[in-house]
């Protein structure tokens, strides 16, 4: 491994979609998404599609590692495109497969996903979790987790797609500190998934403090992210709702680069894009198909934070 990519992966996996569609099973939950539609569903996938490999070619373009693989399933996995979901990796050689909370994003789980992780990288352990949704219990990867590697912290909104008794369970084994916190949207409603209104990259990170509803839970959020050296850019919750949130930052051929989308680039202020500058280049693309699933450019990566064999 190097560790100047501790933070900031060099490698990332995407699911390139198919029989891409707004999934049904997520809608009553997820604010972000959009299941009206006046495109055929011809024309969405195909869109969706050509979308998918415009991310792919920019990513490898700027030098980061994608391993591409395709989904052939028959329209039962409408959201297989956003694979942060249902796996992780962590140093030390260690994966985590999680439990999902719509039954038809368990079928997204794929074996030869982990076995090409298995031969190209050094995997010491893979933790399956899985199981734990017959009992209802659920925990969706780096959707419902923000990492600080560094630090060692996962940062979690409290939802139904991230139980607290999982969550404990995965920190203890994986060696996570859990710094968990209530928010609420316009509506009152629970961020779904944290990874739409927080991002860390190794010198910044990009959080939306005004949806953490517990003044003290929000400044001590604040305080650990400061203390870790990196500046906080918070970010409104309009620029939330535009998928500004929504970024990774990943390592590429000679400088890192902040993967998000033109929508989520539009909403940021000059100030917040010049210090994420000094930082990281800016690698904007454009995905108003995929968005209407109610995730962005993040969501489509899945870091690898293994060492290459």
């Amino acid at each position: 491994m190097n560790y100047q990519h501790v933070q900031s992966p060099a490698s990332v996996v995407m699911i390139r979609p198919h029989q891409f569609r707004s999934n049904p099973q997520t809608a009553a939950d997820n604010a972000f998404q959009f299941t009206q539609t006046a495109l055929s569903p011809e024309t969405l996938a195909k869109q969706a599609l050509d979308e998918f490999d415009q991310v792919a070619e920019a990513l490898t373009d700027h030098g980061v590692k994608v391993h591409v693989f395709d989904d052939f399933g028959k329209n039962d996995t409408p959201d297989s495109v956003f694979p942060n979901n249902w796996f992780s990796t962590h140093h030390g050689g260690r994966v985590a497969l999680y439990p999902m909370y719509s039954p038809n994003r368990r079928r997204e789980r794929r074996t030869d996903v982990v076995e090409m992780l298995k031969k190209t990288y050094r995997v010491q352990e893979v933790i399956d979790y899985s199981g734990l949704e017959y009992d209802n219990l659920f925990l969706e990867g780096t959707g419902a987790m923000v990492f600080d590697h560094v630090e060692r912290l996962a940062y979690v909104s409290r939802s139904n797609r991230a139980d607290p008794i999982i969550l404990e369970r995965f920190c203890t084994t994986f060696g996570y500190e859990p710094m968990a916190f209530d928010t609420a949207d316009e509506h009152g409603k629970s961020i779904y998934h944290t990874n739409v209104m927080m991002s860390v990259a190794a010198e910044y990170a990009l959080i939306c403090l005004d949806l953490i509803g517990d003044v003290a839970r929000r400044n001590e959020i604040e305080a650990r992210l400061t203390h870790s050296g990196r500046q906080v850019i918070n970010l409104s919750r309009s620029q939330v709702s535009e998928f500004a949130g929504n970024a990774l930052e990943l390592t590429g051929a000679t400088d890192r680069v902040l993967a998000i989308s033109q929508r989520g680039l539009k909403a940021l202020e000059a100030e917040q894009v010049r210090v994420i500058e000094r930082s990281a280049q800016i690698l904007p693309m454009s995905i108003p198909t995929i968005e209407l699933a109610g995730g962005s450019v993040r969501c489509m990566l899945a870091g690898i934070h293994l060492t290459a064999r």
